[in-house]
């Protein structure tokens, strides 16, 4: 078993605080985004999206998408703290929470860092107009999780979860885009500084600089 990543991209790097707070540790190995590892007939072959991370298992099975990987050693290594949740409520709000931030945060920062920096320019159409509306919504957006965290440690529900590391991962790319957390956010600074002590998760980040 091991993963096939780019360790600093916002996915990968998604799996691996998620595997860090389960404390596992899967062999890794380091892909070149840029020049064009992803794109060659037997990488596409692994990965029906052609990106990573993708998880290749020992009987030949490869998985890509990176809540599909987490999902998997969630199912693997059952807990009573699933990052997932435990009572159908948890699980409903977590996958809320982490669809919102999905869907209004973290794809919409890549729309925006690709299209705006064209660093994919050879290999895909970007729309330099696109990356800046897609910018803003970033901006839009960011009340809407300042609002949730209000009075909150955590996103989703009263511990950690999948949608805190989505979270985390997103305000993370946020300098990429020159995005600049204000003194109206005190709430993200709060949580996110909460969230960049916890050990598995400053392990993590200090191996990867």
């Amino acid at each position: 078993m091991k993963i096939l990543e780019l360790a600093p991209t916002p996915s990968a790097r998604r799996v691996g605080i998620f595997l860090a707070e389960l404390g596992l540790d899967v062999p890794r190995e380091q892909l070149d985004l840029r020049g064009g590892d992803n794109l060659t007939p037997e990488f596409k072959s692994k990965s029906v999206n052609g990106r990573i991370p993708v998880l290749a298992l020992d009987d030949g099975t490869h998985i890509c998408e990176s809540v599909a990987i987490c999902r998997y050693f969630d199912a693997l290594h059952p807990s009573d703290q699933s990052l997932f949740g435990n009572s159908p409520l948890e699980q409903a709000q977590v996958e809320m929470w982490n669809r919102v931030l999905e869907l209004n945060g973290l794809m919409v920062a890549f729309q925006a860092f690709r299209n705006l920096t064209g660093f994919f320019k050879d290999r895909e159409r970007f729309v330099e107009a696109w990356g800046a509306e897609s910018r803003e919504r970033i901006i839009e957006f960011l009340p809407t999780l300042e609002a949730r965290l209000e009075g909150r440690d955590f996103v989703a529900i009263d511990r950690f979860s999948i949608a805190d590391i989505t979270g985390f991962v997103l305000i993370g790319f946020l300098p990429r885009l020159e995005i600049e957390l204000t003194d109206a956010m005190p709430n993200i600074r709060r949580w996110h500084d909460a969230i960049a002590v916890r050990p598995a998760i400053a392990a993590l980040l200090a191996s990867q600089q």
